[in-house]
C-alpha cells in the first residue's frame, strides 16, 4: 500500500489506454486483497480525467463488487452518462480478469454562489495530542509496527477517543469515533489529486467505528471484514495534507453489516465532506 507519499502520489498517476480507459498500478503489500480506498481513489482520478476542468467533483457514489487481485493491475473504463451546463455525471467500472470488481458514479459541477449553512465542528483536542496510530500498532507488537510502516505510513492518524475510551458513552450515540488524519507529507495543489489522497484514507477506519460498542478490532480473526459501499459529498476545499478531523459514528449494525457516517473538518473547523459507508462485519465462530 501507500509506504509513503510518494507511493501513494504512484497510485494516483494512473496511465490512459485509450479514450475514457485506464490502468491503475498495484502496489507491494502484505495485504490479501485490493484496499478499497485504493480502488476508489484511481476510480476518482479516472472519472475527473474525463470531465471539464471547470466543473468541480461534489460527490462520489460506490459499490465494492468483488474482492481485488493484488496482483494484476485495475483496469478503469469511464462513460460519460451527463454533460449539462451546470453538471456532469461520469460513470467507472473497475475491471480485472473480465469482471467488474467496483463501480463508481462521479458528479460534477460549475461553482456557483448559493445559501450557506454547515455543522460547528466538536470541540476536540489537537493533533499532537492524540495517540498515532504508528505508535498504537508498536505498541500491540513490532510485526504490527512493520505492518502499518509498509502498508500505511503514508498517512498520519492521531486517535483522539472513541465511546468508552476518551468519550463519553452518549446512549443516544453509541459509537463514535474521531480522529485526526492528514497525508503525511506535501501534495500537488491538483484540487483532483487532494481529493483523490482523502477518499483513499477514508476507507481506512470508517470499518472500524460501527466495532465501537461491540469490543472487537477490526483485525480480530473472529471477525470478516469488507467495505460495501462507500459514498463522500465535498462541500467545501479541502487538502488531505493538511489536518482533517474525521468525527465518525455508527447509527446502526444489524445482519453483518455496520453503517458508518463521518463529518469531516478542515484544520480551520470548517466542514469540509460528508461520508458514509457500510461495511461487512460478519462474525466468525
Amino acid at each position: 500500500m501507500a509506504g509513503s507519499v510518494e507511493k501513494l502520489l504512484e497510485l494516483l498517476e494512473i496511465e490512459q489506454l485509450d479514450v475514457d480507459l485506464f490502468r491503475g498500478a498495484q502496489p507491494e503489500t502484505e495485504r490479501q486483497r485490493v484496499f478499497g480506498g485504493q480502488v476508489a481513489a484511481q476510480a476518482l482520478v479516472a472519472a475527473s480525467r474525463s470531465a471539464d476542468p471547470e466543473f468541480e467533483l461534489h460527490s462520489l457514489h460506490s459499490y465494492f463488487l468483488r474482492p481485488g487481485d493484488h496482483l494484476v493491475p485495475i483496469i478503469y473504463r469511464v462513460e460519460r452518462i451527463r454533460d449539462g451546463r451546470s453538471f456532469e455525471t461520469r460513470r467507472v467500472v473497475a475491471l480485472q480478469h473480465g469482471r467488474e470488481i467496483y463501480s463508481q458514479t462521479c458528479n460534477f459541477q460549475k461553482p456557483e454562489d448559493g445559501y450557506e449553512h454547515s455543522d460547528q465542528a466538536p470541540v476536540v483536542g489537537r493533533p499532537e495530542e492524540g495517540l498515532s496510530l504508528a505508535d498504537l500498532a508498536a505498541a500491540r507488537s513490532e510485526k504490527e509496527l512493520r505492518h502499518w510502516q509498509h502498508e500505511w505510513a503514508g498517512l498520519d492518524i492521531r486517535h483522539m477517543g472513541m465511546s468508552g475510551h476518551g468519550l463519553e458513552v452518549d446512549p443516544a450515540r453509541p459509537a463514535e469515533a474521531r480522529l485526526w488524519v492528514k497525508v503525511d507529507g506535501a501534495l500537488p495543489d491538483d484540487p483532483v489529486l487532494q481529493k483523490a489522497a482523502f477518499t483513499y484514507a477514508s476507507d481506512l477506519t470508517l470499518i472500524g467505528a460501527s466495532l465501537v460498542p461491540h469490543g472487537i478490532h477490526i483485525n480480530s480473526p473472529k471477525l470478516q471484514p469488507a467495505s460495501l459501499d462507500h459514498t463522500i459529498w465535498f462541500h467545501r476545499p479541502l487538502r488531505a495534507d493538511d489536518w482533517w478531523l474525521y468525527d465518525q459514528t455508527s447509527p446502526s449494525a444489524s445482519g453483518g453489516r455496520g453503517l458508518s457516517l463521518a463529518r469531516v473538518f478542515a484544520s480551520d473547523g470548517t466542514l469540509a465532506a460528508t461520508v458514509a459507508q457500510e461495511g461487512l462485519i460478519r462474525r466468525i465462530g
